[in-house]
Parts: structure tokens; C-alpha cells; sequence
């Protein structure tokens, strides 16, 4: 990867965790107050976990940025961490923050999810 393509990757990298990290101070919507209706406390309930599951995803991905700073400083960046393959410059302008390539994300993707898999059919012998 050159220098240039590098350098843009790391300016999107600090960019990406300058937002994540704004994003996760925001806390409005995590406060539980009691309801009068038992329906207004199940959807009170419900936004909230709306609001813890966006703050995860959001914890997660700073992770996963801060990796790929972590990988930029010791100049492993750009390499899949499964393989050691070179990640296609395509899938890495895309998300700067990949740490595999297309098909070691699909080996994992399908770990993490068996019932996203397509069914096998064998003939019956």
C-alpha cells in the first residue's frame, strides 16, 4: 500500500473514532423513569434497549478502529490478522477499519451466523 492511500486511511481511522467516541458520551435515553401506563413503561423499555444496543454497536466499532490505528503504528496495516493475506485496497476505502480480507470475513460472518448459510442438498443415494 503506498504512502498516500496509507495516509488516508489513518485521517479516516481518526475521524471515525473523533465521532465514535462523541457518540458513546451521549447517554439521553438510558434514564428509567416510571411510567403511569404500563404500555408507555414497555415502549419506555423498549428504547431504551434500542439506545444500549446502539451504544454496543458503537463500543464495537471504536474497538475496531482503534485496532486499525494499533495496526497502522506497527505497520501491519493492511494485511488480514486471520491470513496475512494483503486486504483488497477497494474493501479498505470502504471500511478503513477491516482487519480481514473478503474471504476470511465470509468464513467468519458464516460462524457467527449458521442459519445464514445456504442449505446444502445431497442426493439421496
Amino acid at each position: 500500500m503506498d504512502e498516500h492511500a496509507t495516509q488516508k486511511h489513518a485521517a479516516a481511522l481518526r475521524r471515525k473514532e473523533a465521532e465514535l467516541t462523541a457518540s458513546l458520551t451521549n447517554r439521553e435515553g438510558l434514564a428509567a423513569e416510571p411510567q403511569a401506563d404500563l404500555y408507555d413503561e414497555i415502549q419506555s423499555a423498549a428504547d431504551r434497549a434500542l439506545v444500549i444496543q446502539t451504544l454496543d454497536r458503537a463500543s464495537t466499532l471504536l474497538r475496531e478502529v482503534r485496532a486499525a490505528l494499533d495496526r497502522l503504528a506497527h505497520g501491519s496495516y493492511g494485511c488480514c490478522v486471520q491470513c496475512g493475506e494483503e486486504i483488497n485496497p477497494k474493501r479498505l476505502t470502504a471500511l478503513p477499519w477491516a482487519a480481514l480480507c473478503l474471504n476470511c470475513q465470509e468464513v467468519a460472518d458464516g460462524a457467527e451466523n449458521p442459519q445464514a448459510q445456504p442449505a446444502r442438498f445431497s442426493k439421496a443415494a
